[in-house]
């Protein structure tokens, strides 16, 4: 089959421009309005973490070149499920997607549903104690309820049908761009901030447990740039695939980390180093800090509904990955059925729902760790096969950079990993046990299939 063949039915229709979208559309989701309040609890310090999300941009940027160099010699759909089961085993590969149908999917919407919640109950707070349940505790179960109830929303929205178009995709991208920059240059313009803020910081420490704080932070980072990798896994419909999956690898993530330390020179100048530590809807605390009341309240709205997009693509995405993997015979044969009705994969749909509503109920900073170490683990396999790709001459393409852009992606990617266990071990060892269950999955779903593992 020839590069610009169609692949299991599909064909290569996208270009550099909806590939480069489709990049930058998945990586800007919550992680980046909700993860410096966290940040800034642990570092005490605005200019290690802005110096934090220039090395997790770089890092990214090296992971880019590696996958452009891999989706080049497999253009096909799947990303690491692709690029893993050809170059090791399948194993590795349904262990990469089945870590997804947690960890890739479900926890992701979960997350940007708490998001959501924490955004619209900031612009609006009454809604956290409408006086239904008496005590303290209200304001935490209705938080709760309202991030449960946006998932059971949208998980119902794509059981009835799915009207899908680049255009839409390319206008809630687009206006996600226009927010960041609008509210970036309207900070600086006309916004009552101090430049005194970034000179306001604790001494840091880099002892042992400096490190492994370091650590931990970089693997948030890391998730707020996940997606970096997004037009990796659409590769059986790219054109000329070893020009357009690199360059759209490479141009969305430098957008998108030019983007985030424009936000978060925003975050810092708006609000002292000390206010800042430990606040969820950080951007709306920066919009009033900046220009008053009206406009957090304004702002927060705006961000509560902006996680619609991110989290109406992980419900539309995650469950044509596990129909997939049914047909492939290594999940539920009732997860392949589709509704003959609405057209859809309506139980993969529903299974995703419950799975990532159960995991809405956990706190925000909980479900990062879990989320971040499991997502920093397979990549780190796939950009390790650029090697194997090299060794064994089968690169379509060979992209500057190597091998050090490789190696400074699995050494730093390593290095994150271990120092995040040490300091988080609890929630490292739950994402590391999620992916060790799928073993036995594998070959439980291999046998019952009458297949060969």
């Amino acid at each position: 089959m020839t590069p610009e063949a169609p692949a299991n039915g599909l064909e290569r229709k996208l270009g550099l421009f909806p590939l480069t979208n489709i990049v930058i559309a998945n990586m800007i989701g919550a992680g980046i309005f909700l993860t410096s309040g966290f940040l800034m609890a642990d570092l005490h310090h605005p200019g290690v973490m802005l110096a934090l999300w220039i090395v997790g941009g770089v890092v990214a940027l090296c992971g880019a070149l590696s996958y452009g160099e891999l989706g080049a010699a497999f253009p096909h759909a799947g990303g690491e499920y692709a690029f893993l089961s050809r170059l090791y085993h399948p194993v590795l590969g349904f262990l990469s997607g089945w870590v997804s149908f947690f960890v890739g999917f479900s926890a992701p919407i979960a997350f940007a549903a708490n998001g959501f919640s924490s955004y619209l109950t900031k612009a609006f707070p009454g809604l956290l104690r409408p006086g239904i349940i008496a005590g303290p505790a209200e304001a935490v179960i209705m938080r709760k309820l309202y991030a449960i109830l946006i998932i059971a929303a949208f998980t119902f929205l794509h059981t009835r049908g799915l009207k899908a178009g680049a255009r839409v995709q390319n206008a809630l991208t687009g206006l996600k761009i226009l927010l960041i920059v609008g509210l970036v240059a309207a900070g600086f313009a006309v916004g009552k901030g101090s430049l005194g803020h970034f000179a306001a910081a604790a001494p840091f420490r880099f002892d042992f447990g400096g490190w492994k704080t370091l650590g931990l932070s970089l693997m948030w980072i890391m998730f707020a740039y996940s997606g970096w990798n997004a037009s990796a896994y659409v590769g059986s419909e790219v054109k000329e695939p070893s020009r357009n999956l690199p360059r759209s690898l490479l141009l969305g993530t430098g957008v998108v980390m030019f983007l985030y330390v424009a936000l978060n020179l925003f975050y810092i100048y708006a609000i002292p180093p000390a206010q800042m530590e430990g606040v969820e809807p950080i951007a709306a605390l920066a919009a009033r800090n900046l220009f008053g009341q009206s406009a957090e309240t304004v702002l927060s709205l705006l961000i509560s509904f902006a996680f619609f997009s991110s989290l109406s693509a992980y419900v539309i995405l995650g469950p044509r990955v596990y129909y997939s993997m049914a047909r492939d015979g290594v999940f539920f044969k009732s997860v392949a059925t589709v509704d003959p009705k609405c057209c859809v994969p309506k139980r993969s749909i529903l299974l995703q729902g419950g799975i990532a509503i159960i995991m809405a109920i956990p706190g925000t900073k909980l479900l990062l760790t879990y989320m971040s170490f499991s997502l920093g683990i397979f990549p780190l396999l796939a950009v390790l096969g650029v090697f194997k790709l090299r060794r064994t001459g089968r690169s379509a393409v060979k992209l500057p950079g190597y091998p050090v852009a490789s190696a400074v992606y699995i050494l730093v990617g390593v290095t994150i990993l271990v120092l995040s266990f040490l300091e988080r071990p609890v929630e490292s060892l739950v994402a590391i046990a999620t992916a060790l269950v799928g073993i036995p999955v594998y070959f439980f779903f291999k046998r019952s299939a009458g297949g060969r593992p």
